[in-house]
């Protein structure tokens, strides 16, 4: 068990990393909700156009993290040795709202590199835990080293009115602190000065306020025991690495995303001063008018207003040399071309389909659809590869919590079971399911592969079950075969009688 000092400075420890990686969290959140800070090509174009475009962006990015967390949706969990999925794994899911708070975590994840769940105990209802998605912005969890599985700390850390809040998991404890808030407007470095200078205080004087403290909490000990015996929160990587941290699916869209917001504001500035054509009068001095004082003497000259001649579309041109050129409006097509390549660069990246981003959309066939979209199906299936994987352990982690040991043991080697993630029309999903219907596919399997959940399932089955039992031909087909074959010791079938045989004869047609 580890002790007060020992858990304060883990909490330090574990806040820092968590510190480090909030900056590029913050990021790539502000890049999906379209807060792009505009790149300029020369500090010139930054010094007249960078306060007019301040606010634009062409918003890409969203359009990127949103296409596959559409296609990933958890339909059940089944354990190992089991035909039929967990009904009570399922509850559980439901009750806590997983199947739309799951999506939320999804995209944390694309967006962040990682989202995690925590698992808890309720104590009012020890049958249902608590289940949670919880942002990377304020979790973050410690390995056993060597290890990308074996979790041996985990740390929640978040703000609520006025002050911070963290929770310490350990394998057989957990520990509850609070803190004064921090102020919002230091620097990281200085806020790592402020975390450090905070251990030097001097003999019998008391600890500075902005230390962690231990929570007071009237009906619970602090800390408290975990009757798990391992850390209640898992981590979903997004693309993890072998020894590297987990890739954000927006980390490489940002560049790109950067340079179609300076193209658009480059084709802005261009339709406004060049979208039309220019003309310039040469050989010619610029138009001289008397200029007068409050008495109406003539004192000099003055040039002519050039926006009146604007107006009113009327000039005087002198001088024998003076000719009138024009200047041709700007080609801002080659802007769009160059954005559209970008675009396409863009979808080539990341696998995400032409059509979800450029919006053109031709005749094309089903097949042709489909295999437009073969990237983003891979994309979405090695994603439920790395997040089935931690979902697995969430599942074992209910388990513990409702205490059935033995579901904990089979859940390490089960499934996660998720939709489809090819998105087909009904008519030719049906009919490839008939197909396998044909070759001896059961019914249950058919539904499953239809998108039911497994309760739906279960709920279809019991529905054909009683549509059998009140059709009369069906019911007539089973009491036939129920009906016991000969016995063994017969040596013959009984001879039918001749007023039997006669009445078979007249029945015929």
């Amino acid at each position: 068990m580890a002790t007060l000092a020992e858990a304060v400075e883990l909490v330090a420890l574990l806040e820092s990393e968590l510190t480090r990686r909030r900056g590029e969290i913050d990021r790539h959140n502000d890049y999906y909700r379209g807060k792009h800070p505009l790149k300029f090509a020369s500090q010139e174009f930054a010094k007249f156009h960078g306060e007019r475009y301040r606010d634009f962006s062409d918003n890409w990015v969203q359009i990127v993290g949103d296409s596959p967390i559409e296609r990933m949706a958890v339909t059940g969990f089944k354990a190992a040795g089991e035909l039929e999925a967990d009904k009570d794994l399922w509850e559980v899911w439901q009750v806590n709202g997983l199947d739309a708070d799951s999506q939320l975590g999804f995209l944390g994840s694309v967006l962040s590199a990682r989202c995690f769940v925590l698992v808890w105990g309720d104590p009012d209802d020890p049958d249902m835990p608590v289940v949670t998605f919880e942002d990377a912005g304020q979790c973050i969890v410690a390995y056993e080293p060597g290890s990308r599985r074996h979790r041996r700390a985990a740390l929640k850390r978040w703000q609520d009115g006025n002050a911070d809040f963290a929770t310490l998991y350990l394998p057989h404890e957990v520990w509850k602190f609070s803190r004064p808030l921090a102020r919002q407007d230091k620097s990281p470095q200085m806020a790592d000065v402020d975390e450090a200078m905070k251990l030097w205080v001097p003999p019998g004087e008391e600890r500075r306020r902005s230390l962690w403290e231990p929570r007071e909490l009237a009906d619970e000990p602090n800390p408290q025991p975990n009757p798990m015996g391992v850390v209640p929160m898992v981590e979903l990587p997004n693309k993890p690495m072998l020894v590297d941290e987990p890739i954000s699916d927006v980390a490489g869209v940002v560049a790109m995303q950067d340079a179609i917001n300076l193209l658009w504001a480059q084709l802005f500035t261009a339709s406004d001063y060049a979208s039309f054509p220019q003309r310039v009068i040469m050989g010619a001095e610029r138009p001289m008018i008397p200029k007068l004082n409050a008495a109406g003497e003539i004192i000099g000259k003055q040039p002519v207003d050039l926006d009146k001649f604007q107006v009113d579309r009327v000039a005087w041109i002198t001088g024998k040399d003076a000719r009138i050129a024009e200047w041709a409006a700007a080609n801002l097509a080659m802007y769009t071309g160059i954005i559209e390549v970008a675009v396409g660069h863009l979808a080539a990246q990341t696998r995400t389909p032409q059509h979800y981003l450029i919006g053109k959309m031709a005749n094309l066939a089903e097949g042709a659809l489909l295999a437009a979209e073969t990237g983003l199906v891979k994309r979405v299936d090695e994603k439920k590869l790395w997040s089935g994987q931690g979902l697995r352990e969430v599942a074992r982690l209910i388990a513990l919590a409702r205490g059935e040991e033995a579901k904990a043991k089979a859940m390490r080697a089960g499934s996660v079971l998720w939709a489809d993630s090819e998105s087909r029309s009904h008519a030719q999903l049906a009919d490839a399911l008939v197909k396998l219907k044909d070759i001896g596919f059961p019914f249950q399997w058919l539904a499953l592969r239809y998108g039911l959940t497994p309760t739906e399932v279960a709920d279809l089955v019991a529905m054909r079950e009683r549509e059998a039992e009140m059709d009369p031909v069906a019911a007539a087909s089973r009491m036939l075969g129920q009906q016991a074959p000969p016995g063994e010791d017969d040596e013959e079938p009984p001879e039918a009688d001749e007023a039997d045989v006669a009445a078979f004869a007249g029945a015929r047609p």
